[in-house]
């Protein structure tokens, strides 16, 4: 019998499950885990039933696209609540905000400043110093009007 015929799969599929899980602690973005069910399904229905490499691996890779698959959309019917839904939208967050006009509008077109930074603008034609109010935002360019 060689080192291989010997092995226990099992255990390697929950050591491999608890290693993922523990990745997940470690760098969170909900994937790890549903990889580390897999894993672990794995390890269980090889200890029920053992059988070749090639089949774990099969039945791993099955489980993990049907856990990944589940997972992601018991999180699109259930999205998180969070105290600030536009945190992650940079542009959606300046919406009312009064900036002033960098260089001038004309034509609908110009540049603002925000912060420390300059982005470009569509609206109402503005001379540069004007105030204006960011009104929508479409990627990196903001619509504003007179303030």
């Amino acid at each position: 019998m060689t080192f291989f015929q010997q092995l226990d799969y099992h255990w390697w599929w929950l050591l491999i499950a608890a290693a993922l899980g523990i990745l997940e602690i470690l760098v969170p973005g909900i994937f790890l885990v549903w990889m580390a069910v897999a894993a672990g399904i794995t390890g269980l229905v090889v200890a029920i039933a053992p059988m070749p490499l090639a089949w774990q691996l099969g039945i791993f890779a099955v489980l993990a696209f049907a856990a990944v698959y589940s997972g992601r959309r018991v999180y699109a019917r259930n999205p998180v609540e969070s105290d600030d839904p536009r945190l992650n939208e940079r542009a959606a967050r300046l919406i009312g905000q009064i900036v002033t006009v960098e260089s001038a509008i004309e034509n609908g077109k110009g540049r603002v400043n925000v912060g420390d930074g300059v982005w470009n603008a569509r609206g109402p034609d503005a001379p540069s110093g004007a105030k204006v109010r960011v009104v929508g935002a479409d990627g990196t360019c903001l619509t504003v009007e007179a303030a």
